[in-house]
């Protein structure tokens, strides 16, 4: 699948984005990535709150629909937003103007929780890339199930959403299944599908829920308490979001796990620890820094685990990790995914990008 040629319209907004936007951004709080990220999320929750100027943001952007059906839901595009820039749901009304199919909210959980200590977000300009330890910084499910509630009463949102869930840092991995199915349950009837975060590098433990036996127990436990949530009716899909550091018989047997759990779904991937393909004048800083690391480092490394879950399985297939062009979704795409996500490209690129995306 090959990029088409941008049109004038999609040039404009990417000299826009670098000239303006992206310094201006980039400048924020003296250069503070958290602040920017902040900022961002104002920025499109104030435009969501304004009907008519979203919907004049929404004819400058959106492209003609190009509608894939998958999980039992419409998504007019194949591009959507990444878990991770909007966690606690506060721009849900504004992300479909910008020309996003779909749009991943969270990660949340169950209580709310202040995060690992700041600093704790890092740009790396020269590999595009991020490096974040937030440590599921949000406000709890409640609050945004709350939100969910008044944007959907309010006839506001668009397009499919859907949530990721994690573990509460200071829930006992014993504890583990409570703690997701607290937020099942307070998101029920709110969410188009729910992704199950077990694949984070920022929770003590987190990634162990990947191993065969904790996995199976989760996800039969989120997919049981969705299915008896909807009484008989069609129950939320259940998505697994897979780390890309495991090794290819760790993924296979993921990969098993989800699929007799009775998942609905896979996401590939979240961020990863290792630091290759980070150029040179990153490299301080990301060997310094802990963190998960995002954006073109991780682009090789996505593909493979993409390609290699569509060889051994049919599961519909959501792929995020290092889209920083139209191409680098394409390649997705061609591999087998559905679906694409962007996050780390979007702060580089601008909506531009996700422009050019909807066209694929």
């Amino acid at each position: 699948m090959s990029q088409p040629d941008p049109d004038l319209r999609t040039r404009v907004l990417d000299l826009g984005y670098r000239r303006g936007v992206r310094s201006v951004m980039f400048g924020v709080g003296g250069g503070d990535a958290e602040a920017a990220h902040h900022r961002t999320v104002e920025l499109v929750a104030a435009l969501g709150a304004r009907p008519r100027a979203r919907a004049a943001v929404s004819r400058l952007l959106q492209q003609r629909p190009r509608p894939v059906h998958l999980l039992g839901l419409t998504f007019p595009n194949r591009v959507g937003l990444a878990a991770g820039m909007d966690k606690d749901g506060h721009a849900v009304r504004g992300w479909e103007a910008l020309g996003f199919g779909h749009v991943e909210l969270g990660t949340v959980t169950a209580r709310p929780q202040p995060g690992n200590d700041r600093p704790r977000l890092f740009r790396l300009p020269a590999s595009r890339a991020v490096i974040n330890r937030m440590g599921f910084n949000n406000s709890g499910v409640a609050a945004l199930a709350e939100r969910l509630r008044e944007a959907r009463a309010e006839g506001a949102i668009g397009i499919p959403v859907g949530v990721s869930i994690g573990k509460t840092k200071v829930t006992p991995l014993a504890d583990a299944v409570d703690d997701y199915l607290t937020s099942v349950r307070t998101l029920d009837g709110l969410v188009d599908y729910l992704a199950v975060n077990v694949s984070s590098p920022n929770t003590p433990g987190l990634r162990g829920l990947q191993d065969a036996g904790p996995l199976a127990e989760l996800i039969s436990g989120v997919v049981g308490q969705a299915r008896d949530l909807a009484g008989g009716g069609r129950a939320t899909p259940v998505l697994v979001k897979l780390a890309p550091d495991l090794s290819d018989a760790a993924l296979d047997q993921a990969l098993e796990v989800a699929t007799g759990s009775g998942a609905s779904g896979l996401i590939a991937t979240n961020t990863t620890i290792a630091r290759r393909h980070v150029a040179p004048a990153d490299r301080d800083l990301a060997g310094r820094e802990a963190g998960g690391l995002s954006g073109a480092p991780l682009t090789r490394r996505s593909r493979e685990v993409v390609a290699r879950i569509r060889r051994e399985t049919d599961l519909p297939l959501i792929g995020v990790g290092g889209v920083m062009t139209a191409d680098d979704a394409a390649a997705l795409l061609d591999l087998g995914a559905d679906l694409v996500q962007v996050y780390t490209g979007l702060i580089y690129a601008g909506p531009g990008l996700v422009r050019r995306i909807a066209t694929l």
